[in-house]
């Protein structure tokens, strides 16, 4: 694989700076941007890990810390293994920090994350990819209806709540999305059940959006994060080639 060069960033945004982790190939030259959307226990090393093994394929790739409105990541102080069922507290420590990131917010920073990338230099002219977990998910598809001009194509990954009965709900923007689609649900992931898989899959078919909706049998919420216990190794290999294929077809 390509030799990678990872670095921290600053974006500004309109609320304040957001840190992020940029990695790209060492070469310098510019590659097809990839936004990568965190899950909720934020940006941390195995996160840099995954976006580094994404640069190695051949495109820059930035992770945002997109709970940078309470501060630098690590916003919340994590044991180098997750595992909720043994501490309740994390939850209680992170679940005000997901909630608080509102869809008006989740708008404005992807206005500033796509943008950024779209000066960058190490950054390949042209619409980008976004990829997202957990709630990443939730923010790659509100920003593929936000921005339809800057989003080529879109993944998401054990995504939670990606179709509910809220009046803001992600799925509702179908009718604007213009990227191809890609969702990898975890089967036993009670964030996602199948009546959301159905509403969401029913709204991106009447948009006449084209998307992948597989469902990863066996597979728990969460299980592309290693550090954590809801680690799978074969659904997260499942999901890299998902992943690599989607990319391949759009850059």
């Amino acid at each position: 694989m390509t030799d990678v060069q990872g670095t921290t960033v600053t974006i500004p945004t309109r609320d304040g700076d957001a840190d992020a982790y940029l990695t790209h190939p060492a070469d310098g030259r510019p590659h097809p941007g990839v936004l990568f959307y965190q899950d909720a226990y934020g940006l941390r090393p195995w996160l840099k890990g995954m976006a580094d093994r994404l640069a190695a394929e051949g495109y820059t790739v930035l992770v945002p810390n997109v709970f940078y409105r309470q501060g630098t990541a690590p916003v919340v102080e994590l044991p180098e293994f997750i595992d909720p069922g043994s501490d309740p507290t994390i939850w209680e420590r992170l679940g005000p920090l997901v909630h608080s990131l509102t869809p008006q917010q989740a708008e404005v920073d992807a206005d500033a994350f796509l943008g950024w990338l779209e000066e960058s230099p190490l950054v390949a002219a042209g619409p980008v990819a976004v990829t997202g977990y957990c709630m990443g998910a939730r923010l790659a598809l509100r920003a593929a209806a936000t921005h339809p001009e800057r989003v080529a194509a879109a993944a998401g990954f054990h995504g939670g709540g990606l179709a509910t009965e809220d009046p803001d709900s992600p799925h509702l923007g179908a009718d604007r999305i213009t990227a191809e689609l890609y969702f990898g649900h975890a089967d036993q992931d009670a964030s996602m059940p199948e009546e959301q898989m159905r509403r969401l899959d029913e709204a991106l078919t009447a948009a006449g959006v084209r998307y992948t909706s597989e469902v990863y049998e066996g597979a728990p919420h969460g299980y592309t994060q290693k550090d954590t216990s809801s680690y799978d190794a074969a659904a997260e290999e499942r999901h890299w080639k998902a992943l690599n294929s989607l990319l391949r077809r759009t850059f």
